[in-house]
């Protein structure tokens, strides 16, 4: 595979992770407006430093070709004192990036892109999701998960459990808290962890 192929592979996903940050920093703006929300971050591979990997792409995984991590959708945390008005933040959110997109500012992300993870202030419990669809209940699939809708827009997954260290990154990568205000751009966040040269995985005799 040409050097030049790989390149344009790496560029498309760095781009990509920037779109992402691009679309946090509308939707954090669009979100600051509400007063019940504390505080918004980026968590999730958007937040920090990408790494190069083997990727899933059969092209580059066949020659064990190396390319940045691919980012496949955004993940906030978003801390609220209050969820009665989580169907006006999805509005909101849907609003922003729609209006982001028309303006030609580079931004062709979608509600449905984003994982909204939603936590109590002071004590970081985890609460749901804001969920994407038009309406509460939508009767999908997904609505069928015990507690789902309960709180409308809050949308609970069938067996998820957050991970210990899920909120890790958010340190790093908060983007607003009420009191203080803007903290950061996403745009301003590290982007990747080396720039190691472009390589090829040697493959193991023993493997299949």
């Amino acid at each position: 595979m040409r050097n030049s192929v790989i390149a344009e592979q790496n560029r498309y996903l760095l781009q990509r992770q920037r779109e992402f940050r691009m679309a946090a920093d509308v939707v954090t703006d669009a979100w600051m407006r509400f007063e019940e929300v504390r505080a918004v971050a980026v968590i999730g591979s958007v937040a920090g430093l990408l790494w190069k990997e083997v990727p899933r792409f059969s092209e580059f995984r066949r020659e064990g070709i190396e390319v940045w991590h691919e980012c496949h959708d955004l993940d906030l945390a978003l801390w609220l004192e209050s969820q009665h008005r989580l169907g006006e933040l999805r509005r909101a959110t849907g609003h922003a990036l729609r209006m982001a997109f028309e303006s030609g500012a580079g931004i062709s992300i979608v509600p449905h892109q984003l994982d909204v993870f939603l936590f109590e202030p002071e004590t970081d419990n985890y609460l749901g999701r804001l969920c994407s669809f038009s309406r509460c209940p939508k009767d999908k699939a997904d609505c069928l998960a015990p507690g789902c809708g309960a709180i409308p827009s809050n949308k609970r997954v069938m067996g998820f459990e957050p991970r210990a260290d899920l909120l890790a990154p958010a340190a790093g990568a908060m983007l607003y808290e009420r009191g203080k205000g803007r903290l950061r751009s996403a745009l301003d966040l590290p982007t990747v962890a080396d720039e190691r040269p472009l390589r090829r995985k040697k493959s193991s005799p023993q493997t299949e």
